[in-house]
């Protein structure tokens, strides 16, 4: 239980380092494209603002999942994190397909504007920059804390840092004349975000509605067939309760067992499952081998 808080603390930690990632962004942008007279990265500063939107609310769905069981949540409430990552994703869905929008809106509206100023380039570098190294600390921050939530930032993270380079991308562009130039990657960039939050977004889904990877469950009946004194697999099946896997199987053992041997090949299978693949808990189900 230590454990699991621990690593809960380490997720909020990854939260906090976007929500103040994105705000200081914002404000950088926001300062800076008007003053460099850049319509791109005032538009990237507006997308971050929206960003903070989505930080709070995983921020809130870790906090939330952290709560021990109650009267209300007998399995406790580590599925608030796969509904935050859901908040997430139809955030980034929703940035992409207005990226997508402006992008092809540009297409048909040569620009007789002045082409901004080298700042403005400068800070999208630094922006997309910033971007890359959040997203590498809070995959792998994500990895090891086995949080949905966080993974779902850190691909937002990445969105974002395609976002700049976009930008500066079109800065460039302008510089040279080369109006068509910043439509296109913001064209590709948007589908880019889009598939991303559609990957988020099914994750998700499966998980919420009890999916599971037969190939992972084949696995684990593979070996829960090895323990010593089970003579069948007859059933098995699992769900994510957020980020922990519970198990349920049911095995044949010998009907002449007793229920002290075979409640220790129960304990067997248990133990096989927690230390190879940290399985939270497993339930396991004991029927006597049928004999024709």
């Amino acid at each position: 239980m230590v454990k699991y808080v621990e690593k809960k603390w380490e997720a909020e930690l990854g939260a906090w380092i976007s929500i103040i990632s994105y705000i200081l962004l914002a404000i950088s942008k926001l300062i800076v494209g008007s003053v460099a007279h850049s319509d791109g990265v005032k538009a990237d500063g507006w997308n971050n603002f929206s960003d903070i939107i989505a930080s709070v609310a995983i921020l809130i769905g870790i906090k939330i999942a952290k709560k021990p069981r109650d009267h209300n949540h007998p399995y406790g409430h580590s599925r608030a994190e796969n509904i935050s990552s859901l908040v997430a994703a139809f955030m980034m869905m929703s940035i992409g397909i207005d990226v997508i929008i402006e992008g092809i809106s540009s297409l048909f509206h040569s620009g007789a504007e002045s082409a901004p100023e080298p700042l403005a380039a400068f800070v999208a570098i630094v922006s997309a920059f910033a971007m890359l190294a959040v997203y590498s600390f809070n995959a792998r921050l994500a990895k090891r804390t086995n949080s949905q939530a966080l993974a779902a930032a850190a691909k937002d993270h990445l969105s974002d840092a395609l976002v700049s380079i976009g930008t500066v991308v079109g800065i460039a562009g302008a510089q040279v004349h080369l109006v068509w130039l910043d439509p296109l990657v913001a064209v590709l960039i948007g589908g880019m975000i889009c598939k991303t939050a559609w990957g988020v977004f099914m994750e998700t889904s499966h998980a919420l509605t009890d999916g599971f990877d037969e190939h992972i469950l084949t696995t684990y009946k593979h070996e829960i067939a090895t323990v010593d004194g089970v003579k069948n697999v007859a059933d098995i099946k699992a769900r994510m309760l957020g980020n922990y896997v519970i198990l349920e199987v049911t095995i044949h053992v010998d009907p002449h067992l007793t229920v002290v041997k075979s409640h220790e090949i129960a304990d067997e299978v248990e133990r096989l499952m927690k230390q190879h693949h940290n399985i939270a808990a497993t339930h396991v189900h004991i029927e006597p081998e049928r004999i024709p």
